[in-house]
């Protein structure tokens, strides 16, 4: 597998981030467009990308329904899972609130404009912010964030999840990956389990510091952290942004 750095940008962030979204009929129709992609780009080693077709095969031919309960399950009941990065920054404080803002007004900068429905630290609006930047670009903001995926793709992988394989994909970009962990039961969590993870330490983000040690607003409002762009794919795959 060869790191394509010869294109001007990189699609296949956008295809890997489209996966993340919530499981839907939209998604779904396009999934063989988005695979076609990633190949085409070849910046996805050929084990991690038979591993993402296996993932979309088992969407097509499974229980939507039953899909959309893990994912809401996987990314939306544990914080240390959680989709939004600067929830592994500033949690519920009010400095990611001003975090966010800071965000907003940096891609506006750039002619960029979120759905109104969404906010500006989900990470497949980052992934979908990346497919508008040149490579090395990219690449290197993805590698100001992979501590943070890391995290999240080491818990999917003990807990025998699929969804590894896009953090997996992601981490081998910027030259790091998931190793050996010890596949935990696929069990119901509890209450106070979580509880537990939603008490765990939160993660350092771009430099930010903990919010219970002062958090400098200006640093980490400005770091590029997500956004759903106009980023225009020549597939039909589907658009969250206006431009």
């Amino acid at each position: 597998m060869e790191n394509n750095l010869n294109l001007k940008t990189r699609n296949s962030f956008k295809a890997l981030g489209i996966l993340l979204w919530y499981p839907n009929n939209e998604w779904l129709e396009c999934s063989d467009e988005l695979l076609a992609l990633m190949k085409s780009e070849n910046c996805i080693e050929d084990k991690d990308f038979n591993a993402i077709k296996d993932f979309i095969n088992s969407m097509k031919s499974g229980d939507l329904f039953t899909f959309q309960e893990n994912y809401v399950d996987t990314f939306d009941r544990v914080r240390t899972m959680s989709l939004h990065l600067f929830e592994h920054v500033h949690g519920d404080s009010r400095e990611r609130g001003q975090a966010m803002i800071d965000l907003s007004d940096r891609y506006l900068e750039q002619g960029l404009k979120l759905d109104s429905s969404e906010l500006p630290d989900y990470l497949p609006m980052f992934l979908e912010y990346l497919a508008t930047l040149p490579v090395e670009t990219a690449l290197e903001e993805l590698d100001e964030v992979a501590h943070i995926l890391k995290a999240i793709g080491t818990k999917l992988k003990e807990r025998g999840n699929q969804y590894f394989c896009i953090f997996q994909a992601l981490l081998k970009m910027v030259g790091q990956e998931i190793g050996d962990v010890v596949v935990k039961a696929d069990e119901e969590t509890s209450f106070d389990e979580l509880d537990k993870e939603w008490e765990e330490k939160q993660i350092e983000f771009l430099g930010a510091q903990n919010p219970d040690n002062g958090v400098d607003t200006n640093s980490c409002g400005t770091c590029p952290s997500s956004v759903k762009s106009n980023c225009s794919l020549q597939t039909n795959i589907p658009q969250g942004v206006t431009q």
